[in-house]
């Protein structure tokens, strides 16, 4: 029988969500002996290796273990595609749970249109503590939430999938490179935007389409929900920003710096109005980062 799916799950010491996750792509609406599960255990120090062949023992060989060595998000998911058997490849994060329809919906995207070379879904979050009322809502995306459209579309740029719940056809790298390994988490540095980039170079020769019938649930533990992680999160975003762009002008060190200090006087003039405060504190943060990629990542610093 031929393999049409690969779920992919990249996963780094979250045992027991790897667990679930795993669980939730066996629950599948879709062939079952059409799915292979490819875990990517990306040098784990906990009980993966062991939770992973419990369910092996139980599945069979439709779940695959591999252990890449090499810490990063970039080079384990680039590991999942070099290993992938299927027509197309759908990313799983190991702290979310498949829908039961979700492998057959983003299926029938892709087949509707042989030039559609991405397909992305919804993400809803299950908060472990309650969602913060800090939290301004336009970055609520950086908690990896993604409610698109009601409807199956085309998203134009520079809307994107989430890496939460991102499938590809397996074909187009032949013709890109996959994610670039420079960019991604690697331990407990928040890097990102490897998605985007590479979503950006599929567009070339690709329609992105969107499914909102192919949710996943994701999971986010509390020490997310504090201002400390989130604004951490913010300085690591402009962090890959500038690795992204590989800017490495004096202009856009000087921009980044004023912007900088414009968003310093602003939060002292709106220190005792919190949502107007919080996004100048927002603003710093990103642009700090912002500095920091452009200056230690590109070789300046």
């Amino acid at each position: 029988m031929k393999i049409t799916v690969t779920v992919a799950i990249c996963t780094h010491n979250r045992a027991k969500d790897t667990g679930e996750a795993i669980e939730s792509a066996l629950n599948q609406s879709f062939p079952k002996e059409e799915i292979e599960i490819v875990v990517i255990d990306n040098r784990s120090t906990d009980n993966t290796v062991e939770v992973v062949n419990n369910l092996r023992l139980r599945h069979g060989s439709k779940i695959r273990y591999i252990f890449e060595d090499t810490l990063g998000l970039s080079v384990a998911r680039n590991r999942a595609i070099r290993e992938a058997r299927g027509k197309y490849i759908l990313f799983l994060d190991d702290d979310a749970l498949a829908s039961n329809e979700w492998v057959c919906n983003i299926v029938d995207v892709f087949e509707s249109d042989s030039a559609i070379g991405c397909v992305g879904g919804k993400i809803e979050p299950i908060w472990e503590n309650k969602e913060p009322d800090w939290i301004p809502q336009e970055y609520r995306s950086v908690f990896t939430i993604l409610d698109y459209s009601s409807e199956v579309m085309e998203m134009p740029t520079p809307a994107i999938p989430y890496g939460a719940n991102v499938a590809f056809r397996l074909s187009v790298f032949d013709h890109i490179k996959p994610f670039r390994e420079d960019l991604g988490r690697v331990g407990t540095n928040l890097l990102s935007s490897e998605e985007s980039e590479l979503i950006a170079r599929l567009r070339e020769g690709y329609k992105v389409y969107y499914t909102p019938f192919a949710p996943v649930k994701h999971k986010i533990a509390k020490e997310r929900t504090t201002k400390k992680w989130f604004l951490k999160r913010m300085f690591w975003q402009g962090v890959s920003d500038a690795v992204k762009r590989k800017d490495k002008s004096s202009i856009a060190i000087l921009k980044h710096t004023i912007r900088m200090f414009q968003a310093i006087l602003s939060s002292i003039l709106t220190i005792f109005h919190f949502k107007t405060f919080i996004r100048q504190v927002v603003k710093i943060c990103y642009r700090n980062g912002s500095l920091v990629g452009i200056l230690r990542y590109n070789g300046r610093g």
